[in-house]
């Protein structure tokens, strides 16, 4: 294992982090990959009811273009989550879309969906060898691979969720034999397909969906045609049901846009809930709710012109 960088930063009052780790977890032909270990902070209680609190693996978003595992915007909930005892991964991935010209609206989005797609699935191989580091060098980390739950924004949030999917299909290859992740959490997520609707074979492992009714960025619902889109938390927590899958929560954010993607702290209360009762405690726990609530930030409308256009 080779460990490129471990950083002490200063204590900054509130706005400090945990020592953060950096170490370099795989090479690609365009990149290298690393990733970031945030700590629980001293004195945190990383047990929740006598049992082990899960680390969370983080994957930023940025629409496949842009975003850093260091974004700014993220750090107040590596902190907050840090502060209730959990470890923080935050890690790299390619960048697919990053120079693709995109056309406008939905049409040219569709004549873009294979690299789409090709985006979101080299996001998931990523991801896979992140865990297949972390569980190469488990003992020295001190991160039990056994024990993880990820989770993502935006375009990490597809990615997380293409990646429970491509398990709950058996497509394993570049993880450790038998690995299943613990828990997702996708904030404003969705699975990519160039074949049809996702059809899950098994159920999931306990998946966290928050997503707003009205995202014009990453589909609530679905859009494409012939077998090429994009099947958002509506969708999936539908498919779910069908299935009769249980223990997944959504949340359905009355008439909000893509901002959900940025509500990583706002929404800590449901986080915590999914965390200690369907991931920690194992209680087939099934939530479906339609959350009004004014009190919540907006940064605008984005929507897909808005990321590729300007």
């Amino acid at each position: 294992m080779k460990k490129i960088v471990l950083l002490f930063f200063a204590l900054l009052g509130a706005l400090s982090l945990q020592a953060q780790e950096t170490y370099l977890f795989a090479e690609r032909d365009t990149c290298s990959l690393y990733l970031d270990i945030h700590r629980p902070s001293e004195g945190a209680d990383t047990c929740y009811a006598g049992l082990p609190k899960p680390a969370i693996v983080y994957v930023f978003g940025g629409g496949f273009i842009g975003g850093s595992r260091d974004q700014e915007y993220a750090q107040s909930w590596f902190r907050l989550l840090n502060d209730n005892g959990y470890a923080v991964i935050s890690i790299d991935y390619r960048l697919g879309m990053k120079g693709y010209q995109v056309g406008k609206g939905v049409k040219g989005a569709y004549k873009a969906s294979e690299q789409f797609y090709l985006s979101q699935q080299m996001g998931v191989e990523d991801l896979f060898s992140a865990v297949t580091f972390l569980s190469d060098n488990q003992e020295e980390l001190g991160i039990d691979t056994n024990n993880l739950v990820v989770a993502g924004s935006s375009a990490g949030a597809i990615i997380v969720q293409a990646a429970e999917y491509e398990i709950a299909c058996g497509r394993t290859a570049g993880l450790p034999e038998g690995f299943r992740f613990k828990g997702v959490m996708s904030f404003a997520g969705a699975v990519i397909s160039i074949s049809g609707a996702p059809q899950y074979p098994s159920a999931p492992c306990p998946v966290l969906l928050l997503h707003g009714t009205n995202d014009q960025a990453v589909a609530y619902k679905k859009f494409g045609a012939a077998g090429r889109g994009i099947w958002g938390s509506d969708y999936l927590a539908e498919h779910w049901a069908k299935k009769g899958y249980a223990g997944y929560c959504i949340y359905r954010f009355k008439d909000r846009t893509h901002d959900v993607a940025a509500y990583l702290t706002q929404l800590w209360d449901l986080e915590e809930a999914f965390l200690q009762q369907n991931v920690i405690l194992g209680h087939v726990r099934t939530v479906d709710a339609l959350v009004d609530d004014a009190s919540l930030p907006s940064w605008g409308a984005i929507d897909l012109d808005t990321i590729y256009r300007n």
